[in-house]
């Protein structure tokens, strides 16, 4: 397992998305002594709000729409504020992407590791999300790799295999992926035309 750097918590800002209440302010004081900037709000985020480095949000009153983005897709770490551990308000703050939680009422400790290990989660469901869309990408340009094998078969290549060959050295010389070179050797640009 490699060891995570962890974030530097003195530039963030943390928006709460919560009614005035009590484990509102311990929750401020343990974010403001991490020297985390801190706003406050309710009913909901909008727009301006998307810059921030965190969101801590009550999983108890909270409700579609409170957001500026779909369920699920914040583009930021997420931190559901529970007091009320149903399995229907548990299942409503997953769906609205939740990272980490803190348990109401929120006491003197739990602001800092719900902090690092929703900034953690966030960071590999980014990571996973974006090995997913390269993943489909490839996938969409599969056809046109087989239609450049197809293509240097036709030029003179001996065998599927050596065709294969040159598009792997085609790609390899060229510092790109295989699908990248076959879309090159696909539209015959010039620098492939010797290849």
């Amino acid at each position: 397992m490699t060891r995570q750097s962890r974030p530097d918590l003195t530039r963030w800002h943390a928006v709460i998305l919560h009614r005035d209440h009590p484990s509102v302010d311990a929750l401020k004081r343990q974010l403001e002594t991490l020297h985390i900037r801190v706003t406050v709000v309710w009913p909901q985020l909008d727009d301006s709000h998307a810059s921030a480095d965190v969101v801590f949000f009550d999983a108890d009153m909270g409700h579609d729409g409170q957001f500026p983005w779909p369920a699920g897709f914040a583009p930021m770490p997420m931190i559901a504020l529970i007091g009320s551990e149903t399995p229907g308000r548990i299942a409503w703050a997953l769906s609205q992407g939740s990272n980490a939680h803190v348990l109401k009422p929120v006491g003197s400790t739990g602001a800092y590791s719900a902090l690092l290990i929703a900034a953690h989660a966030y960071e590999g469901a980014r990571a996973q999300a974006d090995d997913i869309r390269t993943l489909e990408t490839r996938l969409r340009q599969r056809p046109i790799v087989v239609h450049a094998i197809l293509e240097l078969l036709q030029r003179g290549s001996d065998s599927e295999a050596d065709a294969w060959r040159q598009l792997r050295r085609v790609a390899m010389d060229w510092g790109m992926t295989i699908e990248d070179a076959a879309e090159a050797i696909c539209r015959q640009d010039r620098a492939f035309a010797g290849k």
